[in-house]
């Protein structure tokens, strides 16, 4: 019996020693996990465990009225390389970093040629040094071009060379996609549409600020773990793509506009210019321009969007208002009649001039006279005869009008038409006050207020809401459509509404705006010449000229306005704005184009459709909607690269762009005539040899 339990005791001392020889192991392994080989975890857990990622939802697009893509989202690349093969299993770990070592000393010289003839900015030799500087370095995340990013097609290309095609895992080249966000038709419109911060890729401006909520969608979340050898993402929440707008821009209406209000710039040595163009019945703004001329290289670009910011004091153009008061008060009409003397009148002691002084003045004016000839003296004595001991009923009834009501726009500034007060202790108001104010000055006006005041008399007297955008669309169903607004149903008796449309017709027709007519069509409106304060005081020097108006007079389409900011005399609203106001209303009821839109893109924003595992159906969409064919675009049905080394195809795109391609890929550029590529000396898809000159022919 003893003996029996000597046994049992020796046995389970032996199955005791067991376990605590078990458990040693397993604690040593542990400690031999957390503490040798600690760094290896880390490098696993950033690499390939993380929970939550935001995935970012693709932002929507901007259409044009007429179906062209004016902005849109699409990816480019950081080409990263990772030298050092990370795996648990180390004899696995040995033989696939023995292999990924032998693929980059042995191919690095066909990588680095591949490598430059995708990115010709860089030699065969800088790209074979920076490749194996990566490896030398040990680096996980190597950037093989640093100095830029790869486009769809270069990436495609890419990924045909030695080693790079291989997975990530097992051969190392793991690019990071960005979607950068891209206007095709380049500055076109450029402060309309509006722009994202480069940091944060949040909307700052314009229309993708305005309406940020419908275009940016909603983010998802995903966290990635590893499958059987493999990284895999498991979506806790699915991103919901932005959707699309569709806008009022007419990029053909928008071309004219700006390339007529930039060469008027040139001409005149303009500091700023803005065209609004705007359809009568909808308020649809069909173009939209906002030039600032560059002090460095005396150039002329969209920097900020005076055309609904821009509190400037409008001048003459305001007292179409002013007279229309005046009218639906019963205090004037048509045939009323106004002594403006020798062009000079001293207004509360203060002297007021017509343009004409010099000359001797314009001496008795009918009321249609006064706005045909823009006399200063024979408006302000007009309104300040009528209104002088109740300022505030002229004010009330520029209200009523609709001017200088806000327009309750998603951006831009609200107009300033202030109040007299009626405590005259606050003084707010001087004798003087009225008389200018009726003029144009004393008021802050931004240009889309003063179209859309004129849009009203145009429009029958029903004032409507300037409106951006048509329609948000969704997978390219219409899912919500903006309708016209009114702002006001009639801003003034028919009475009133007739004898000015008679009176802005005389205007043009006999008037300071006859350079705003044409022949084949009637046009009304008023030219409009103020002085600009600057410091506190208006300079003699500085002036802002304007036409707004509407076409044709019988039965309006278009309501447009040009103002241009200068220095220096001549300076006239008429003589300068009505030239570009006449150019654009003519192009633009021609249906005429006066270049290719294309031709107004930057070289760097030709745009290029996302296509992923092959899938042309979206780029070939798109492509058609910015009217370039997809044939000679796409190569074949898998990827969009254009074979190498060979001359390309350049038929169809303006000057700018063709030079670029052309010198891009080496050769010498020589050109005939203006206009688009109709022809190229040396056919598309020859093989090239750089040096050579090729003649391009275009129309």
């Amino acid at each position: 019996m003893a003996a029996n339990n000597r046994k049992s005791i020796k046995r389970f001392r032996l199955i005791l020693f067991g376990i605590s020889l078990v458990g040693l192991y397993i604690l040593g392994t542990a400690l031999n996990t957390m503490l040798l080989h600690a760094d290896y975890w880390r490098k696993v857990s950033l690499r390939f465990v993380s929970d939550s990622i935001s995935v970012e939802a693709g932002r929507g697009s901007i259409f044009s009225a007429d179906g062209k893509v004016m902005v849109a989202s699409l990816p480019q690349y950081r080409l990263f390389m990772d030298y050092v093969v990370i795996d648990k299993d180390s004899a696995a770990r040995q033989e696939a970093q023995h292999w990924r070592d032998s693929m980059v000393a042995t191919k690095a010289d066909s990588i680095a040629m591949g490598l430059h003839e995708i990115f010709p900015d860089k030699s065969v030799e800088w790209f074979k040094k920076r490749f194996l500087d990566g490896k030398r370095r040990r680096s996980h995340a190597w950037n093989l071009y640093p100095s830029g990013l790869a486009t769809y097609i270069q990436y495609k290309q890419v990924k045909e060379l030695p080693l790079l095609r291989e997975t990530p895992l097992k051969g190392g080249f793991n690019p990071e996609r960005i979607m950068l966000r891209k206007k095709p038709y380049g500055s076109l419109a450029s402060r309309t549409l509006g722009n994202l911060s480069k940091d944060s890729a949040k909307a700052v401006s314009g229309l993708e600020w305005c309406y940020d909520t419908i275009l940016r969608g909603e983010n998802g979340i995903k966290h990635r773990s590893k499958v059987r050898n493999q990284m895999i993402n498991f979506y806790d929440q699915q991103p919901v793509n932005g959707h699309d707008l569709v806008t009022t821009i007419d990029a053909t209406m928008q071309d004219i506009a700006e390339k007529a209000i930039r060469n008027k710039l040139k001409e005149v040595n303009g500091d700023k210019g803005v065209v609004i163009l705007m359809e009568v019945a909808t308020g649809d703004i069909k173009a939209m321009v906002s030039l600032t001329r560059d002090k460095e290289d005396g150039e002329y670009y969209e920097v900020q969007n005076d055309a609904i910011n821009a509190l400037w004091e409008p001048g003459s153009t305001f007292k179409t208002g002013s007279i229309m008061v005046a009218l639906e008060d019963g205090k004037i009409t048509p045939e009323t009649r106004v002594e403006t003397g020798s062009g000079v009148y001293m207004m509360h002691g203060r002297p007021m001039k017509d343009h004409n002084w010099r000359k001797g003045g314009y001496g008795n004016l009918n009321v249609t006279e006064v706005l045909e000839y823009s006399s200063n003296i024979g408006v302000s004595r007009l309104i300040d005869d009528a209104y002088h001991d109740h300022p505030e009923k002229y004010v009330q009834g520029l209200y009523n009008l609709g001017v200088g009501s806000p327009l309750g726009l998603p951006m831009g500034a609200n107009p300033r038409v202030r109040m007299p007060d009626t405590d005259k202790t606050k003084g707010n108001w001087s004798k003087t006050a009225l008389a200018w104010m009726s003029i144009g000055y004393e008021t802050q006006i931004p240009p889309i207020s003063t179209v859309t005041f004129y849009n009203a008399i145009a429009n029958n007297g029903r004032m409507v809401r300037p409106r951006f955008v048509k329609a948000e669309m969704a997978n390219g169903q219409v899912v919500r459509e903006f309708p016209v607004e009114v702002i006001k149903e009639q801003i003034c008796s028919p009475h009133t509404l007739r004898d000015i449309r008679t009176i802005l017709e005389k205007v043009v027709s006999e008037g300071l705006g006859r350079k705003a007519g044409n022949k084949r069509f009637k046009v009304s409106g008023k030219t409009g010449t103020a002085q600009v304060a600057e410091n506190g005081s208006y300079a003699s020097h500085a002036y802002m000229v304007s036409f707004c108006g509407y076409f044709p007079s019988d039965n309006p389409k278009y309501t447009c306005i040009v103002c241009i900011r200068k220095r220096g005399l001549p300076a006239s609203g008429g003589g300068q704005c009505g030239p570009v106001f006449s150019e654009i209303s003519q192009l633009v009821m021609n249906q005429g184009v006066s270049r290719d839109p294309r031709e107004a893109a930057d070289s760097t924003s030709i745009f290029t459709p996302v296509v992923t595992n092959g899938n042309t159906q979206d780029a070939r969409k798109l492509l058609s909607m910015m009217d370039i064919s997809w044939r000679g675009v796409l190569k074949d049905e898998s990827t969009q690269v254009q074979a190498p080394n060979t001359v390309p195809n350049v038929m169809g795109m303006g000057a700018r762009d063709a030079i670029y391609q052309l010198q891009d890929a080496g050769l010498k550029v020589k050109l005939h005539g203006t206009g688009t590529v109709v022809g190229q000396s040396i056919p598309a898809g020859t093989k090239n040899a750089k040096g050579r000159t090729i003649s391009i022919s275009l129309k």
